[in-house]
């Protein structure tokens, strides 16, 4: 079927039609249908997906065209958009080069008018009358400013016509004399009357100059100011017209649909703007909109909703109650329920929160040779690396699994959730926040001792209180457990694997986070991705997360398959991108979440799903058609200075601020960590090699009196024995922790560590006598 030959592009004219745009290195070239209207270029797979799907937009005031051959062609604005195209021809070529150089210059010009407006009229957007009454206000003391010019030309004329005639008589004067006496004095006067008449000139001409220019000013920008009227007509009429055709698309295609139960019509899911991201985050490249193409999970792409989705009477409200968790409105709400509920715990007496610390020592300048210590750890396993605190932060590992609970808010929200699946949208949000300090965070935290412990008590601040204890020395595994007054528990063991690959690290966490609420009895449980930081040698250290999470709720079977996409220099995704589905037991999906690990999270609700066109190796991707997009997680703003800070956030500045009734072997307590953060490096290495070998010296105090435990009473147990035992080799150990022990839970069906009690008795007594000496 031969396609209509595209018109030739004039100025202001809509231009359509087919082009060639690079995908990736696996499809290479895909034909899209490109619309370039109000200096916009957008594209979409299809011409029908006009009036509902569009796949990429490009501002073309802030791009640049380049032409690379006959037929192919660059558009890019500075490194966040960039798209090859390629034309049948190259006469077709030049025909969008020559519409897309028409198209960047007029909005150049609209941005530049725009940017003269704000300069001319800087108040207030104007609501009815404010706009009026600035331009009429500009127009009247512009017309008194042509109207001054004008009265100065006048004056100016009078001067030169008065010096221009005595000037003409001095000259006819002097033709008339004859040589003499006389013929100095009247010399001197024709130089005098040519004088002011020069100056006269000169500001007549000066005048001249000043009232034309500032004409010239003026019309321009009021030819430019009705140009600009007219054009937001224009484009205000187009997007009416654009917003009807969406309205009866959605209208065609949800004639038939099901009518929704009650618990779907919640007011507040469109409040916010659709599914977003940054950059380049709607293209749709890869078949699927939140999965590489390269990759096995299910593909899937979103459409809205109909908007009658998004609006409910007033009365409606007091009946949807498996939705009370997901907006501001319905937080409301609950907090309202609670407030009323006879069996809420009340506070007796108002305790004042305490201060917390805002700023710790910068961090010293000092200079290490990276490599001298590098070059022999290829290959080995980081925790038996013997490393100086130049590498590190002031904070050990527990008190970075502490940092998890930033975002403790996600989980007062869940647990206010009575629909699982709405409970699993924020326990997913969650699992996210707890990389977002990890973006700038490349210093190493300190291994912590074998029997090191770390509390963060903020049950008068917010609600909660958190334990963790190190376990295990080899492998190094540390133990949490956190529990909230608003009914969940938080708990999880975690083991460190890490390898140094020369160019770049891996750390792999091992072990699995729980988390289980009260009220519902849901049990949820996940595990950690891959954190690598590359540039160990040469370059700036950057961090990425990479890999897949499964939020699994044993009680309900609901699931949450959580992606978080590597960086790839060829990808044009946006950077640190995760996306993710939320299913029930039978697979059906209720929840598609999207956003980016270091910065946001959004969840969409799915209102239907169908099977679309065949995508990536024959593989039959799903549509969903969602609601609007709502905000579910926001990373907290970094503190001021915090560059020379570690790039620490608030709650991690804190974790090692000295407070007094802590167990003596808190991490707050550990000299060369508190060495460390005071800036005596030095010192703090010396300390460091001082705690090790102390560690060391007892480890092997317990494999001896394990050696002995485990020899028959008649054999006689000598030291050389032992240390010739094949024992000793295996690393007997009879070490056991103080406040975890370890239990195979039944509902996981995982082996891990958790808190047995005790720790806050103790510390309410001031008991700490079973406390080993690690310090």
């Amino acid at each position: 079927m031969s396609e209509p030959k595209p018109p030739t592009p004039t100025p202001g004219d809509t231009y359509k039609g087919w082009l060639f745009k690079w995908t990736n290195y696996i499809k290479g070239y895909q034909r899209r249908w490109f619309v370039l209207s109000n200096g916009l270029l957008s594209y979409y797979r299809t011409q029908a997906e006009m009036g509902h799907t569009c796949r990429g937009t490009i501002n073309l005031a802030t791009a640049n065209i380049a032409v690379e051959d006959s037929c192919n062609f660059v558009i890019s604005n500075g490194g966040a958009q960039t798209y090859h195209l390629k034309a049948n021809s190259e006469v077709e070529r030049q025909r969008w080069i020559t519409a897309l150089e028409l198209a960047k210059a007029k909005a150049v010009r609209m941005q530049a008018e725009s940017d003269d407006s704000g300069d001319d009229c800087p108040a207030v957007p104007p609501t009815s009358g404010q706009g009026g009454g600035c331009r009429n206000s500009e127009v009247q003391s512009t017309l008194r400013t042509l109207n001054s010019k004008v009265e100065d030309l006048t004056t100016c004329n009078d001067l030169i016509v008065k010096h221009g005639s005595a000037l003409q008589r001095s000259l006819s004067e002097l033709e008339g004399i004859r040589v003499g006496g006389d013929m100095g004095e009247k010399i001197r006067q024709v130089t005098e009357r040519a004088t002011l008449f020069r100056i006269t000139s000169n500001a007549m001409i000066n005048a001249c100059r000043d009232f034309l220019s500032l004409a010239q000013n003026h019309s321009k920008r009021w030819q430019k100011a009705l140009h600009g009227e007219r054009d937001q007509r224009i484009r205000l009429e187009e997007t009416l017209e654009q917003l009807a055709k969406q309205h009866n698309h959605l209208e065609r295609a949800f004639r038939g649909a099901t009518v929704l139960p009650s618990s779907f019509s919640n007011p507040a899911l469109g409040n916010k703007g659709g599914v977003s991201g940054k950059g380049d985050a709607s293209d749709e490249d890869d078949d699927n909109e939140f999965f590489d193409a390269m990759e096995d999970p299910a593909e899937f792409i979103t459409v809205p909703a109909d908007p009658k989705y998004h609006r409910r009477s007033g009365s409606n409200v007091s009946g949807f109650s498996s939705e009370t968790g997901m907006d501001d409105q319905s937080v409301n709400f609950d907090e309202l329920s609670l407030a009323s509920n006879p069996e809420s715990p009340q506070p007796l007496e108002l305790e004042p929160v305490r201060q917390r610390r805002t700023r710790i020592p910068d961090k010293p300048n000092y200079y290490l040779n990276l490599w001298s210590i590098m070059k022999n750890c290829i290959g080995k396993e980081l925790s038996k690396i013997p490393m100086p605190v130049n590498f590190n932060e002031p904070l050990s590992m527990l008190q970075r699994l502490s940092e998890d609970l930033e975002y403790y808010e996600l989980l007062d929200k869940a647990a206010k959730c009575q629909s699982s699946l709405e409970q699993m949208c924020y326990v997913a949000a969650f699992t996210v926040s707890s990389y977002s300090t990890t973006v700038h965070r490349t210093g190493k935290p300190f291994n912590p001792l074998l029997g090191e412990t770390f509390e963060l008590d903020r049950l008068s601040e917010c609600g909660y209180r958190s334990l963790c204890e190190q376990v295990s020395h080899h492998p190094p595994a540390a133990a949490h457990h956190a529990i909230s007054e608003k009914g969940w528990t938080l708990r999880q063991e975690i083991t460190l694997a890490s390898k140094f690959r020369g160019k770049y690290l891996s750390i792999m966490p091992l072990g699995s986070i729980q988390c289980l609420f009260d009220k519902s009895d849901n049990h949820y449980s996940w595990k950690k991705v891959t954190t690598t930081v590359h540039n160990i040698i040469v370059g700036k250290l950057w961090i990425d997360q990479s890999g897949e999470i499964d939020v699994v709720n044993h009680k309900t079977g609901d699931r949450c398959h959580l992606k978080f996409a590597p960086y790839s220099y060829f990808s044009r995704d946006v950077p640190r991108k995760v996306t993710g589905v939320v299913t029930d037991k039978d697979g059906k999906a209720h929840y598609v979440l999207s956003g980016t690990w270091d910065e946001k999270m959004e969840f969409s609700r799915i209102m239907q799903s169908s099977k679309g066109e065949n995508g990536t190796e024959g593989k039959q991707r799903t549509v969903y058609q969602t609601l609007k997009a709502k905000e579910i997680w926001t990373k907290n703003p970094l503190p001021e200075g915090a560059e020379n800070m570690y790039f620490f956030s608030s709650l991690a500045l804190t974790l090692n601020e000295p407070e007094e009734g802590v167990a003596p072997t808190d991490s707050r307590r550990r000299p060369d960590q508190r060495l460390m953060e005071d800036g005596r490096w030095d010192e703090a290495n010396a300390e460091k090699q001082r705690l090790e070998e102390k560690q060391r010296i007892t480890r092997r105090e317990r494999e001896r009196e394990a050696v002995k435990a485990a020899s028959s009473p008649e054999e006689a147990v000598t030291e050389d024995s032992i240390n010739d035992s094949p024992l000793k080799s295996a690393h007997q150990d009879n070490y056991q922790a103080m406040w975890f022990e370890k239990i195979d839970d039944p509902v996981s069906g995982e082996t891990l560590h958790v808190y047995k009690g005790g720790y806050w008795e103790a510390k309410e007594q001031g008991s700490w006598d079973a406390c080993p000496d690690i310090f």
